[in-house]
């Protein structure tokens, strides 16, 4: 009896070492074989690269600066995130990619993202680029005419991808979620889970 409560204990001591996944609120998508980077051109004129951001938790969004209704309210909602992560938010690095280069010049898209917070970065492609951005992170666009050439809709995928410190990619955040649940997303990247 001694021998069998001895084992059932070691086995419990081995198992209890054992770590469970963490429980991510938003879409666990770590492992996939896509949005492996980008190179993209700051407001700035430098070149960006996804390895340029590595040790920080990376959010990446795609979308445009003339956007009616899902861009700012994304990008609304990321202000909040960094400000429910106190001291880490400077862990944590928001980049806006243009799905419209046409439009949104370097100075537009600079001024877009700090009007939201000033960490904030937006970053843009020639069409070529921006098509291969889109394409490798597997992100829908289609621009719809309006009622002048310069008037056109652009619908389009509305996730927001998260790469841990390490560069990968880890999970997509459904539009509308909750900034606390994607802070506490953040804090267990920023953990190290």
């Amino acid at each position: 009896m001694k021998t069998f409560s001895t084992l059932i204990l070691c086995i419990t001591l081995l198992f209890s070492g054992c770590s469970q996944p963490p429980n991510f609120k938003s879409t666990d998508i770590s492992g996939a074989d896509w949005g492996k980077g980008f190179t993209l051109t700051d407001p700035q004129g430098q070149t960006r690269r996804l390895v340029d951001f590595q040790g920080k938790a990376l959010i990446v969004f795609f979308g445009y600066t003339q956007c009616p209704d899902v861009c700012p309210t994304t990008l609304s909602s990321m202000r909040e995130v960094l400000g429910r992560l106190g001291d880490d938010a400077g862990r944590v690095q928001v980049i806006f990619v243009t799905l419209d280069p046409a439009r949104d010049t370097a100075q537009v898209l600079a001024e877009y993202a700090r009007a939201f917070h000033p960490s904030f970065i937006g970053l843009y492609g020639d069409e070529t680029a921006t098509a291969a951005v889109a394409r490798d992170f597997k992100v829908f666009y289609a621009r719809h005419a309006g009622s002048t050439p310069g008037s056109y809709s652009i619908d389009h995928s509305t996730g927001s991808y998260v790469f841990d410190p390490q560069g990968r990619l880890r999970l997509l955040v459904r539009h509308g979620e909750t900034p606390a649940n994607v802070a506490a997303d953040l804090k267990l990247l920023l953990a190290g889970k």
